[in-house]
């Protein structure tokens, strides 16, 4: 069936089979089916180019899509990453970097390294000196799902 197919459509297969991968890159974005459908894109290239050798049969054609899709994927990804996307808000689901250069109070004191302030409706815990409760107190940094914070 695949073979039949793929014998008919021609080099078509490929171009359609690309570009209907790329459109479902923006009903589905995640950067991964971009670089899949360049690869069949480029498979309907070299098809175009190979399709009267005797050589150039369905399986050929599936292996070279294969090891095309996985070199696209691997130089997108890397791309993307060297690119840099940069975000408006790069704290945005990191709430405790986002309170970082805040101040605030000491709820709890600091007793072996570990106390509490807290933030609005929330009690975080927090890591610094030892410092007793009520002392204003400025976050420096954030770590896992405590705070790091230092005496004003």
């Amino acid at each position: 069936m695949i073979s039949n197919f793929v014998h008919s459509a021609g080099p078509w297969a490929w171009w359609i089979f690309g570009i209907v991968l790329l459109v479902a890159e923006v009903a589905l974005p995640g950067n991964f089916l971009i670089w899949v459908g360049v690869a069949g894109v480029l498979t309907g290239a070299l098809s175009n180019l190979f399709w009267e050798t005797s050589w150039w049969g369905w399986q050929v054609q599936w292996l070279v899509f294969a090891v095309l899709s996985g070199v696209c994927l691997f130089i997108g990804r890397n791309w993307l990453k060297r690119s840099g996307a940069r975000s408006e808000e790069p704290t945005l689901n990191d709430r405790g970097a986002s309170l970082v250069g805040r101040t605030t109070s000491l709820a709890d004191p600091i007793v072996n390294g570990r106390g509490r302030v807290r933030i609005g409706d929330a009690f975080w815990t927090v890591s610094g000196p030892e410092l007793p409760a009520g002392t204003k107190v400025k976050i420096v940094g954030s770590e896992g799902s405590g705070l790091k914070v230092e005496a004003l």
